[in-house]
């Protein structure tokens, strides 16, 4: 029996090429411009960008593999992502269930859209996911959350759902499909925003939706197709070409936020700590179940708004921005945004800088607080 590859091994073979005398070895830019057209009115080749294009197929590849799925389809952020999801499965009259501690963006698409057009719309922290979905038509779970960290037992949930019909839809951003495979789980579809670790490079957004059941994927390609909510080819080239390097950037990431989430659970300055990966953490059984990883996040609250700022202006690596899972390590005051977190709360996002040097920066800009 072969021996399984690592994830550094997997994401460089999702993103090669076939060996041809002559051709490259990694993937290269494609377009998506106008296509010659066959004298075969029907046959089945790229006619038009919107519909298919060689820079999709290549990527969409690429992150099947990564998921364990049959089958990806881009889109041109994450939101773009989910809601058409949302938009094809929660239809008027029916119940779905969407995370109230999750992304806000989310809840606000649910009420503002959904609702608004006869869905009943259901909000759900991750402890409570898995009884809301009694009942539920459609349920979308975010684990770990975005941004307290807590988790959602996905094969609890799983079964809940299959039980009783229930699509269940999972947004995999926090954890990648190097940490956690909610479709071995038992998940319908993934969802996934590629602009954070998976590109990784803060140059680009993107997003994903990846499942193994044909009539689910067929109805996202439709959806797509018709709102036109589409990944560029270019950017299309720019994620494929970071995938290659997601194992690496990934694995450090993950031993940054283990380390830093240690040190900062110690430090006078700092009140509380959420990382799943630490024993003591809420969460940390069920992650320790249904994760490989525990994913490059850390949640940590501050005396208040003005200890988060001095943190990032005294801090040489800290950068304050709202996206994540890049390189960088970034800082973000969740409050900002409508959170529903003290003003002290921050979600620090590591990236690939040496563990030493992050320690050392944190210890130091904390301990002038």
């Amino acid at each position: 029996m072969a021996r399984a590859h690592g994830d550094s091994t997997r994401s460089v073979k999702a993103v090669g090429t076939e060996p041809i005398p002559g051709s490259p070895i990694g993937p290269v830019p494609t377009s998506a411009a106008a296509y010659h057209l066959s004298r075969d009115e029907d046959a089945g080749v790229d006619t038009y960008g919107r519909a298919s294009n060689p820079s999709w197929r290549h990527l969409e590849s690429a992150l099947a593999q990564l998921e364990g799925a049959a089958a990806a389809v881009t889109f041109g952020s994450g939101m773009a992502a989910l809601s058409a999801v949302l938009r094809i499965l929660a239809e008027p009259g029916r119940t779905v269930v969407v995370p109230a501690d999750g992304y806000y963006q989310v809840r606000a698409y649910a009420e503002e859209f959904l609702a608004a057009r006869g869905a009943k719309v259901v909000q759900a922290s991750c402890a409570e996911m898995c009884d809301a979905a009694v009942g539920a038509d459609v349920v979308l779970a975010e684990t770990p959350s975005n941004p307290g960290l807590d988790v959602v037992d996905l094969h609890r949930l799983a079964l809940t759902c299959r039980s009783q019909g229930t699509v269940l839809v999972v947004d995999n951003t926090t954890a990648t499909p190097l940490g956690q495979q909610p479709l071995s789980l038992g998940a319908d579809l993934v969802v996934g925003s590629a602009t954070k670790a998976l590109s990784g490079h803060h140059d680009v957004l993107a997003g994903y939706v990846a499942g193994s059941h044909p009539d689910l994927i067929e109805r996202v390609l439709r959806e797509r197709l018709l709102a036109g909510s589409i990944l560029g080819a270019f950017e299309a080239w720019l994620v494929l070409r970071s995938l290659g390097s997601a194992g690496l950037r990934l694995e450090r990431q993950c031993h940054n936020a283990a380390a830093v989430a240690l040190m900062l659970s110690a430090h006078p300055s700092v009140r509380s700590v959420r990382y799943p990966g630490l024993p003591d953490d809420p969460s940390h059984a069920v992650a320790a179940a249904q994760m490989r990883r525990f994913g490059g996040l850390v949640s940590v609250e501050l005396a208040d708004a003005e200890a988060v700022h001095a943190l990032v202006e005294r801090s040489q690596l800290l950068v304050a921005a709202t996206s994540f899972g890049g390189i960088h390590s970034s800082v973000d005051r969740r409050a900002r945004w409508g959170d529903p977190v003290s003003a002290g709360f921050a979600r620090i996002s590591l990236g690939i800088e040496d563990t030493d040097d992050l320690l050392s920066d944190l210890d130091e800009a904390l301990s002038a607080l």
